[in-house]
């Protein structure tokens, strides 16, 4: 057993295991009230990870069935992370109700225009791999890593104005995903050219990347929330009177 297998084999199980313990501490703190999507995309995560683990130590291995489930895996974590994003934006609208309006209709144009960008990028690279599953597989890694880079950048970008504080929750948890979904985009379209779908780099690489997104993730969420209070001075309540004193002073030079 060489030490790039026994590598591979903690990077594939360990970041599950850590993340059962992100779930428990959720649990503890209730967390799964204010997150509910990021509670249940941990538990698909890990519910994945025990299907697709089966079947490796199945006779069959990584053969057919374990693409086909890790395909389907796919396609449902996708729309459970586009869940986790918008959980994200209507986190941080909440404190302005009269922006809640205007926040959906960006995060929902925003995410017609990623879509229109990755659909033609799917197009104009559909991959070299001649296995149909695996091509399509590649495709719909690619183009969900688009779409969730761009919103987690144009969530980070206005987060300046929904007073985001970097010790938040909320925060932590769209780290953990940025940081995930950037990788994946390089990795993702290393996979489409490679049309190899167990290119053991490319594969170690992903991994390291989801166990570091992990390890954000306990770290916010395992600890108190340290959130910096929004100050805002009140306005004088004497205009009148500090006006007429600034012109005297000016009449009296």
């Amino acid at each position: 057993m060489t030490v790039s297998y026994l590598v591979g084999y903690y990077l594939w199980v360990g970041p599950h295991v850590l993340l059962a313990v992100v779930l428990f501490a959720m649990v503890r703190r209730r967390l799964y009230r204010q997150f509910p999507m990021f509670f249940l995309y941990a538990a698909f995560e890990i519910l994945q990870f025990v299907a697709l683990f089966t079947i490796s130590r199945s006779p069959v291995h990584f053969g057919v069935p374990y693409i086909r489930v890790y395909s389907i895996g796919l396609a449902l974590s996708t729309a459970v992370r586009f869940g986790v994003i918008y959980e994200l934006f209507s986190h941080f609208f909440r404190r302005y109700p009269a922006l809640e309006g205007p926040g959906r209709f960006l995060f929902r144009g925003t995410t017609i225009i990623l879509l229109l960008v990755s659909v033609g990028l799917a197009f104009s690279a559909p991959g070299k791999s001649t296995n149909f599953l695996h091509s399509v597989t590649y495709v719909l890694d690619r183009t969900v890593s688009v779409l969730q880079c761009g919103l987690l950048v144009s969530l980070f970008l206005f987060s300046r104005h929904f007073a985001l504080s970097w010790r938040s929750y909320a925060f932590g948890i769209a780290l953990g995903l940025g940081v995930f979904a950037c990788v994946e985009l390089a990795t993702s379209a290393i996979r489409l050219y490679l049309g190899d779908f167990g290119n053991r780099a490319v594969n170690l690489c992903n991994m390291a990347a989801y166990h570091c997104c992990v390890l954000i993730w306990m770290f916010y969420l395992m600890r108190p929330e340290r959130t910096k209070p929004r100050v805002v001075n009140p306005p004088p309540k004497h205009n009148l009177d500090i006006w007429n004193q600034e012109l005297e002073h000016l009449l009296q030079r």
